[in-house]
């Protein structure tokens, strides 16, 4: 691993070893020089490739011929950030630094700054991280009305990165509410950045979309329904270590009681309803605007449905708000029934009454005549007892 190069007197070592350290002696006729030689080793755990939410271990190790000196640790990340990593100084020849969680951006570059007073050393030693994982938020909330069509996507780094391996990952589906976990999608994802799918959705009806940008997971839920709802997570596989992302999806349904159009007097109740849980920040709200004349009535926290009286047609709009902001909306038409049916409806409740009272004045009639009969009855048995008490017998001269 060395060579001489005797037109400048050098000594080249390389793929240096903590071994080579040590003092070096060149001698040109009377004259020798000295040199002493510091040697560093930094070594990263899972050879630097590491998944997101991962903590990376970072070993550096110093060998000297002189006494070693006590070194001060400075990180810097990709994007020339000064990290403050969290250092074990076990003995001066070996310094143990652990780094926080990474992120699917902290892949490229970083930089090990070795600094000592005594001797004087500043040493900028370069190494790789390669961090693979999700683009999204950790926990993502999607919202999404009844029969719309809704695309989740999660959005992966491994194009913008060189991969020594390919990885596996699957897209599992868990309903609100229940603890069964249904498997959506497999994929594999070679070194060279190749998505292969499989479908696996049973009879769950989704798509996944032909045409999407590199480095993206998508499925496509065409026509959704309230029972759709739930967390879906995609996660990946590497080498027996996992990451994941969810996206939890909310879906909002409206219903009319009694359904069909709203007779003049008549009352009917509107409910608006989400399939999860919401945030402390988010609420419903109803909705109808009449001229100028704006009706709204909003749910109190935590709830998940919000219910209107109305007694007059138009529209309503149930929203779902959130930090201010209207993240959904589903609208609801109550129609006012046509005259003619009005004057059915009065005519059949008209003739209802009368009938009722008919029917009563019927009853109270046949009550009378009864119990007439029966007062009658009651007098003619009387009469018949009386004789037969006073009955006399005569007999013939």
């Amino acid at each position: 691993r060395a060579e001489i190069k005797m037109e400048y007197k050098q000594l080249r070592v390389s793929n240096l070893k903590l071994s080579d350290a040590g003092l070096y002696t060149c001698k040109y006729g009377p004259q020798k020089v000295q040199t002493s030689l510091h040697v560093f080793e930094l070594t990263i755990s899972s050879d630097g490739h590491f998944l997101q939410n991962e903590v990376p271990e970072l070993i550096l190790m110093q060998n000297s011929p002189n006494p070693l000196p006590n070194l001060s640790i400075t990180l810097f990340n990709s994007n020339n950030n000064r990290v403050t990593p969290e250092i074990e100084n076990e003995t001066r020849q070996k310094y143990i630094v652990n780094l926080k969680k990474l992120e699917a951006t902290d892949s490229g570059t970083w930089v090990c700054q070795v600094h000592s007073d005594s001797p004087l050393i500043n040493q900028n030693i370069p190494f790789a991280l390669k961090v693979l994982g999700f683009q999204n938020p950790d926990s993502e909330r999607k919202y999404a009305t009844v029969d719309s069509t809704v695309i989740l996507s999660w959005h992966l780094n491994f194009q913008k990165i060189k991969w020594k391996e390919g990885f596996i990952g699957q897209l599992n589906w868990k309903q609100q509410g229940s603890s069964n976990t249904h498997e959506l999608l497999d994929f594999n994802i070679t070194a060279q950045g190749e998505l292969h799918e499989t479908k696996n959705g049973g009879d769950f009806l989704f798509e996944i979309p032909e045409r999407k940008p590199e480095s993206t997971i998508e499925v496509k839920l065409p026509k959704v329904h309230f029972n759709h709802s739930g967390q879906y997570q995609c996660q990946l596989a590497y080498q027996g270590r996992h990451a994941q992302s969810k996206i939890e999806l909310v879906v909002m349904k409206v219903s009319a009681n009694p359904a069909g159009p709203l007779s003049r007097g008549a009352n009917m109740t509107l409910t608006c309803q989400v399939s999860g849980l919401l945030p402390p920040n988010a609420y419903l709200s109803w909705e109808r605007v009449n001229g100028t004349k704006v009706d709204i009535k909003n749910s109190k926290q935590h709830e998940v449905k919000l219910e209107v009286n109305i007694s007059a047609a138009g529209l309503w709009s149930c929203h779902l708000i959130e930090d201010n902001d209207r993240k959904i909306s589903l609208h609801y038409h109550v129609e006012e029934a046509p005259v003619w049916i009005n004057y059915v409806i009065i005519g059949a409740s008209v003739g209802g009454s009368v009938l009722v009272f008919a029917l009563a004045c019927l009853c109270i009639i046949s009550g009378i005549s009864w119990q007439r009969r029966r007062q009658q009855a009651k007098r003619m048995a009387q009469a018949r007892q009386y004789l037969l008490e006073n009955k006399t017998c005569q007999c013939q001269q």
